[in-house]
This record gives structure tokens, sequence and C-alpha cells, in this order.
């Protein structure tokens, strides 16, 4: 089914999502509804606990909702078996974690191919791309260097390239500077906001207000709900 709104990338309709921990239940999320534009830099805040994980894990198809709707470029994705889900990864996001998430044993360019290798790419083109992406992050010469070699924001500049090597029209960044420290941090933020401004959807969730500021959009979240919406025009 092909959602109303054209221009909708990402768009939930009261989805709800529960957790059984022995016999409680717990609503992560409790009936959110909100749709995200294509090209938006949108920040999701909140508190621990308020439900700003689970969103992104279900908007980057990393989960199912228990119940509702969630229509990814149009697509009901909210039924999908596992392959199918892997399937919308791999076409649409690319993803940024506040850990990095690099494999300590590959080089730069090997970390950065990884999608690329699920995409069926030959070693050939699949190097010359990810060159070409690390050259795009500023890391052209540290390219056959591994994790433990870089520093922090370097680290966070692979992740950054890897999460483009797809070619994604979203970009899913969870707490993206969370272990830099603050110069570093304002590197990150302006990559990404270059990355908006070249036509990627982002959705990051931050706690950090002065993170959140680098956003057009910011979605307020309490107890699993969408509090307010805020736009930085």
């Amino acid at each position: 089914m092909v959602a109303a709104d054209p221009e909708a990338i990402v768009r939930l309709e009261d989805v709800r999502k529960t957790y059984v921990m022995g016999s409680q239940q717990v609503h992560a999320l409790a009936g959110v509804t909100v749709t995200i534009v294509r090209g938006v830099f949108c920040a999701v805040m909140g508190a621990s606990g308020s439900g700003k994980s689970t969103l992104l894990n279900l908007v980057g198809c990393l989960d199912r909702p228990t119940s509702g709707r969630y229509f990814l470029a149009g697509q009901d994705v909210s039924t999908l078996n596992d392959d199918r889900l892997s399937e919308f990864r791999l076409r649409y996001l690319g993803f940024i974690f506040q850990s990095f998430n690099l494999i300590p044993q590959l080089t730069v360019r090997e970390n950065i191919e990884l999608p690329l290798f699920y995409l069926g790419w030959d070693a050939a083109r699949s190097a010359q791309h990810a060159v070409e992406l690390a050259e795009r992050v500023g890391l052209d010469t540290r390219i056959n260097h591994r994790p433990s070699e870089l520093s922090g924001g370097q680290q966070q500049r692979v992740a950054v390239a890897r999460a483009l090597a797809n070619d994604p029209q979203i970009i899913l960044a969870d707490e993206p500077t969370g272990n830099l420290d603050s110069a570093t941090g304002i590197q990150v933020m302006e990559l990404l906001l270059d990355l908006n401004n070249q036509g990627k959807t982002i959705i990051m969730v931050t706690h950090e207000p002065d993170v959140a500021a680098y956003a057009r959009r910011r979605i307020h979240m309490r107890d699993g709900w969408i509090d307010r919406v805020e736009e930085n025009r």
C-alpha cells in the first residue's frame, strides 16, 4: 500500500511496541503517529526510557511494531519477514552508532565495504567505492589503518562512510557524538549537516540540546509518546 503523502519517507500510524519481561509488559511505544518528509534533518529527543531508541530501531527495520503500521518510502513494512526487512535496510537505510561498531580486524577500506558485500558488488568495484567514500570523509590517507590506529572522531567518520556505502535515502544516527569530545563532535555534526544539505534524510537520536540544534525538526518523546514536535527554521 502506498502512503498518502508522496514526500513522506517515514510514516508511523498508531505504532505500539510492547516487550514481555517475565510476568510484566513494558510499553516502550504507546501509540506513535508521525510523518518524516524526505530531506529533513530530524532529531529524536527524550529521557532514558522515553522510547526514542525503540522508535529508531523500528524505523531502521531492526524490530517490528506490536501493532500499528509503518510505511517506509511508501511501502508498509510492518509485517515483513526478516529477509524482506533486510532488503529494505540495504536499499534505504544507513546506520551510525554511538560506539562506531567497526570490526577491529578490518581496515578502514574493508569496514566501509561491508554493506557492499551484502549487495553483491565485485571486489574491485567495492574497493574503489570505499576509497572514494574515505576521501569524502577526509580519511583517504588512513585507508589501510585499523580502528585501533584511529582517533574516536576518525572512527566515527569511518562509520559515516560505511553508512553511505549503499547510497541510502535515510541515515539513522544513534547518539553519534556520544563517545566524542566536543570539538570532534562538532566536526561529525557538520559532516552530517553537509550530507543533509546534499539531500540525505537524517534521523538522529540524541539527548544533547546542542547536538539537536543542528536538526530542522525535533521530536520530543516521553513515556512512549510523542510529547511535542518543534520546527527550527
